[in-house]
């Protein structure tokens, strides 16, 4: 391998090599990087990593362990918090790379998702910091629960936010004092790129953090097969998790997964019906490339005529256009083979009988899908019961309280939901008997960075968020002493 420039992306300069040992190194092979934003224009051509570098980053991740995790946790916390402030310094070249690289609004960008990848270091470096070691007397002895760095790990991440995503796993796995491998999706690697270059500038000791990029096949399934890795944590299909699971249980490495949804969004009669309609027409927002969406609208049938006209103005007072442009408020499709896919799933659901209320085409000469409603024949439909990840919602009525439960727990997803009602009590009773990682009423995306985050079934297994991260990436260790031990 030999260095290579770097490429500009919006004004930015991007390098297209791995990370790797604190060094950027470079593949004979590439992959294409295309805009979503024009599909034309080429971004880069990105170094295609293999095996090889899948092995030579893990060897780097295993040096670069000793040196991370034999810092004291202050001056972990203390580099992870430089980070942070690299990537605020950096917000506007992060923002508009991500964007013309997968597609999403670019106001989003700038001031939510890249300012979220900053409190993702934040808020890790603080809570490592700030952890008090359980202790408890017991028989005669003091017993306490320290947390020991697992080792080296790999972090794969999606297309989608894909720099957020990517600071949401790296920050507690650094955290916790391990190193990392991060390898993200061929789609939308640019931004992984910066986010290595701000570690390098952070101070982190080379190999604490190591980029590969590549095809999943290729150097992905290398990575999650390499012995040497303690801990996995992933985002994506449930297909490509059967895989990786495999190669976490044939090395006994702990595995988290995070798989998509198919979110029900429940609307009751006693609700405000016009806020209703507002987040109902916002699960369109990022052409529904978002696992949380609540993509099944399940109405209760007295309003439901009310609430689909409500739905439809605002429906129609979507923009779809360039991501970069204030006035867009829905963005492209990320590349044109999900979008194909997409148009698949609705090709599909006419064929089968189910009713377009609306949309239902693909937008000549761009990324878009047009805003799609639909109606299924049954429950049992596919575009009810499996993940579209597209600008496609359907809508059923139920009559009572119990039905719109049953409608709602009637998938293999179960990773989110939202209701929508002006009763406190249906509320508790809703989202107790909704099985779901998470269930906001009358809100939502509120989250807070120390509660669990997961979903149940297809959805995924295992929790991130907060202590619950932090726990995944340590070995935990019971200390015990007696009580006559001398100091």
């Amino acid at each position: 391998m030999a260095e290579s420039p770097r490429v500009v992306v919006g004004g930015a300069e991007v390098s297209v090599d791995h990370l790797i040992g604190g060094r950027r190194l470079a593949s004979v092979r590439t992959f294409e990087c295309r805009s979503s934003l024009d599909w034309q224009h080429k971004l880069a051509d990105v170094s295609r990593g293999d095996a090889a570098t899948a092995q030579q980053a893990v060897s780097a991740a295993v040096d670069g362990f000793a040196a991370w995790s034999g810092l004291p946790v202050g001056e972990r916390a203390a580099a992870l918090r430089r980070l942070a402030e690299g990537i605020e310094a950096r917000n506007d070249d992060i923002a508009l790379v991500e964007t013309l690289d997968m597609g999403f609004l670019h106001r989003s960008m700038r001031e939510r998702l890249v300012a979220r990848g900053a409190l993702n270091f934040r808020f890790y470096a603080d809570m490592a910091e700030a952890h008090d070691e359980p202790r408890w007397p017991a028989r005669g002895t003091a017993h306490t629960v320290q947390r020991m760095p697992a080792g080296p790990a790999v972090v794969i991440t999606p297309w989608n936010a894909p720099f957020m995503l990517a600071t949401w796993k790296v920050a507690p796995a650094l955290a916790a004092g391990n190193s990392v491998v991060l390898k993200p999706a061929e789609w939308s690697p640019l931004s992984a790129s910066l986010l290595a270059d701000l570690t390098v500038e952070a101070g982190l000791p080379p190999g604490a953090f190591n980029l590969v990029q590549g095809i999943g096949a290729e150097v992905g399934a290398a990575l999650t097969a390499d012995p040497r890795v303690r801990r996995i944590s992933f985002t994506g299909s449930p297909e490509t998790a059967r895989h990786i699971g495999a190669a976490a249980a044939a090395n006994i490495v702990p595995f988290t997964a995070e798989l998509g949804g198919k979110g029900p969004l429940i609307v009751f009669a006693d609700c405000d019906l016009e806020a209703a309609a507002e987040q109902a027409a916002a699960q369109y927002e990022d052409s529904g490339q978002v696992c949380l969406a609540g993509t099944r609208l399940l109405v209760e049938e007295s309003i439901l005529d009310d609430f689909l006209e409500a739905l439809r103005v605002r429906t129609e007072a979507h923009v779809l256009g360039d991501s970069r442009d204030g006035s867009t408020t829905v963005a492209p499709m990320a590349h044109p083979d999900h979008l194909a896919r997409v148009e698949g799933f609705v090709q599909r659901a006419r064929a089968a009988g189910d009713t377009v209320v609306w949309g239902g085409r693909r937008r000549a000469g761009s990324l878009h899908y047009e805003l799609t409603l639909i109606e299924p024949a049954s429950n049992d439909s596919e575009i009810v019961q499996r993940e579209v990840f597209g600008p496609v919602l359907t809508i059923q009525a139920f009559a009572t309280e119990a039905e719109a439960v049953d409608l709602a727990n009637s998938t293999r997803y179960g990773l989110s939901a939202i209701v929508y009602t002006g009763s406190a009590d249906r509320a508790e009773r809703v989202g107790a008997a909704v099985r779901a990682g998470i269930v906001w009423t009358n809100t939502f995306l509120v989250r807070d960075l120390a509660a669990p985050f997961g979903g149940c079934g297809l959805s995924g297994i295992g929790r991130e968020g907060g202590d619950h991260a932090l726990d995944f990436h340590s070995d935990l260790k019971t200390l015990i002493l007696a009580d006559n031990t001398t100091a």
